[in-house]
């Protein structure tokens, strides 16, 4: 194996570690906090770690083993039923991004008619859509025998070389879906997400006008009080920046190279590295590991669920542990008790043959006198 293909492998585990334990958290979290499970974004947020799980444990392996083995390791039918999930997944992973955007700016920008708006029949056709969106095209291309195992990207994915009979088909087809998901979800994530800004931006405003006109009116304020205001309203206003361009950040870094690579491959400027071609995959498999941070982890609700469990699962480990340290206590104690008590047998028995000892010599003695005795009273008579 070549020195990029090698790092790229232990990036790729890494990837698939990460990705499996943060989307296994996040689905523990849902089904612990019903909390969580009666709010609308955690539909999809639910729909958004299916899809992140599934591509982790059905289309990363394999494209591990493509690395490592320099081909394919299964079977044709096999690699069209990965190829199938890989276009179904990305896409549908993709447009609930965009519903997650579109949910947070009704939240922001229409607080007080939020519920009234967004409600849990709306995300379910809104999920509908993405399953339709995203079946369609992983269908099409499955029939059309687009789908095989692609050297370029060392996975099973959507293939030109399988549709050299139909090559112009194939090029409105994979322009159409890019368009259609990354262009379309990338709009709106940019759209919905600089509105939110903008009206977080406007509320750090009003917020501070009020903070500088207590400060005014508070004469007699220590300078670091006032000082600790200031920078608390810098803090805030960074804070907001801060989670929108993780959240368009994120979806730009991962997903933009192998689509631009993809729009690149179709036109035929210029030969592809086959080694970028690899990093681009694995860039978009990151994202899968990147989404449990950006949109659950790292919010309040779920870092609290997750102490709930961690602090339930050890309190049950201690109990666990102590009923442990208290049954082989039990058993010293017990084992203690049966060696006094043998010790106490031991030693009653000791006396016991002592006296009989005791006794024997006593006899034994008061025998000797008696005959002592007796010879002496013979003697005399003598």
């Amino acid at each position: 194996m070549h020195t990029v293909e090698v790092v790229v492998s232990l990036l790729l585990v890494v990837i698939i570690v990460v990705s499996l334990l943060s989307n296994v958290v996040v689905l523990i979290c849902f089904l612990y906090n019903a909390e969580i499970r009666k709010q609308v974004p955690g539909l999809f947020i639910l729909n958004l770690t299916f899809c992140n799980l599934l591509l982790t444990v059905s289309n990363m392996p394999l494209t591990l083993g493509g690395l490592i083995y320099n081909g394919h390791p299964g079977g044709h039918g096999f690699c069209q039923i990965v190829g199938f999930l890989d276009t179904f997944l990305t896409t549908n992973s993709m447009l609930s991004m965009a519903a997650l955007s579109i949910d947070r700016w009704v939240a922001v920008v229409f607080p007080l008619s939020y519920h009234s708006r967004i409600r849990h029949r709306d995300a379910v056709i809104a999920l509908g859509y993405t399953w339709i969106h995203s079946l369609s095209f992983s269908v099409v291309a499955s029939c059309l025998s687009w789908v095989g195992y692609h050297q370029l990207y060392a996975s099973c994915t959507l293939c030109n070389t399988r549709a050299s009979g139909m090559r112009t088909q194939f090029v409105i087809y994979t322009l159409v879906l890019h368009s259609v998901t990354f262009l379309l979800s990338l709009v709106v994530l940019c759209v919905t997400y600089l509105k939110v800004l903008k009206v977080a931006r406007f509320h750090c405003k009003r917020i501070d006008v009020i903070t500088m006109q207590t400060l005014v009116l508070l004469v007699d304020i220590h300078p670091s009080v006032r000082q600790r205001c200031l920078e608390e309203q810098k803090r805030r206003r960074q804070r907001a920046t801060r989670k929108i361009s993780t959240f368009i950040g994120t979806f730009v870094v991962c997903f933009t190279p192998y689509v631009i690579t993809r729009v690149m491959e179709l036109l035929e400027l210029f030969p592809i590295s086959p080694h970028w071609g690899v990093v681009c995959k694995c860039l978009a498999y990151s994202k899968a590991a990147c989404d449990p941070f950006v949109y659950s982890l790292l919010r309040h609700q779920y870092r609290k669920t997750f102490h709930d469990i961690m602090n339930r699962l050890l309190r049950r480990r201690s109990l666990t542990t102590r009923r442990l340290e208290n049954g082989r206590a039990w058993k010293r104690e017990k084992d203690d008790r049966t060696r006094e008590e043998e010790m106490k047998e031991k030693a009653e028995e000791k006396e016991e043959t002592g006296e009989t000892e005791r006794k024997g010599n006593m006899t034994t003695k008061s025998n000797t006198k008696e005959l002592s005795g007796t010879t002496k009273g013979t003697g005399v008579r003598k």
